[in-house]
């Protein structure tokens, strides 16, 4: 798979910094993956995510997106924001939707899917030969954004 130039990835606020990219690694059922420093204009990290590219059993329990704000950045919807240009990247590969998921006690993290206008599909048990049923977490939220429909997203 080709990686795809992120140099737009970018809003008033934030910018994505690329970190590194990951190729697909199938025996771990992993998909080629980019992983961004989110940082405000004048170069500060706020914070990290990472998109990884395509659909497969482990990306709906673990989702397409992930993201982590550094706690004395927090409140400020630096989340949302950095989902909403992970949206626009992921669009490039042709991908129609994306599934991003919390734990059901991270009500922050609930809350970004809400206002970067994610659809609640489910909370579902995590699968134990997974990974993260491993380090202790035993469900999921999953939501699903569609990407058509990006525009709506509410900051």
């Amino acid at each position: 798979m080709a990686f795809y130039p992120v140099d737009d990835l970018k809003d008033d606020v934030i910018f994505l910094r690329l970190n590194h990219t990951a190729d697909a690694r199938p025996e771990k059922r992993w998909l080629p993956a980019y992983y961004f420093d989110i940082c405000q204009m004048d170069g500060t990290k706020v914070g990290y995510c990472d998109l990884r590219i395509g659909h497969n059993e482990k990306t709906y329990i673990g989702g397409n997106i992930g993201y982590g704000i550094i706690e004395a950045h927090r409140g400020h919807r630096y989340a949302a924001r950095a989902c909403r240009l992970l949206f626009r990247q992921a669009g490039k590969h042709g991908m129609e939707y994306v599934i991003i998921t919390c734990d059901p006690d991270n009500r922050a993290s609930a809350r970004t899917c809400e206002l970067a206008g994610g659809t609640y599909l489910e909370t579902a048990s995590i699968p134990p030969d997974n990974e993260m049923y491993l380090e202790g977490k035993r469900e999921a939220m999953i939501w699903k954004f569609s990407l058509a429909v990006d525009e709506h997203i509410r900051l």
